[in-house]
């Protein structure tokens, strides 16, 4: 699967409408996110199970800020909806995929049940 590009518009609903969503947050005149971008394009290739979405920084401004990006790049994954890893830094091959297949495993009833819980703990 190609990578997609993200605005403010589509953001919501491609975490929404996807099991499996990767972020990378980044920008063109950031040197580490240029050195990043041939990394993601090849876990995207492979990965056509996943959807591998970028957000230009510069061009959504609001979307960064909203996101709360402070340093880029910074890599997002999302499952079934929840933001489950968020980091800035590249990450290398090897760790790219690491991360993918801890996403993969990850025991979302789980997930679900600490997000509701947390979520009933903030609302108290």
């Amino acid at each position: 699967m190609a990578t997609k590009n993200l605005t403010l518009v589509d953001f919501e609903s491609t975490i929404a409408d996807n099991d499996i969503v990767l972020v990378d947050f980044w920008a063109s005149w950031c040197g580490p996110c240029r050195a990043f971008a041939p990394v993601f394009e090849k876990s995207s290739a492979a990965h056509p199970d996943i959807v591998h979405a970028k957000v230009d920084t510069e061009a959504e401004q609001q979307l960064a800020a909203m996101a709360n990006i402070r340093s880029i790049p910074t890599i997002m994954a999302f499952r079934e909806g929840v933001l489950v890893y968020s980091r800035p830094g590249v990450l290398p091959a090897p760790a790219l995929d690491d991360l993918i297949d801890q996403v993969k495993a990850l025991d979302m009833a789980r997930v679900h049940a600490t997000v509701t819980e947390r979520r009933a703990v903030a609302g108290a």
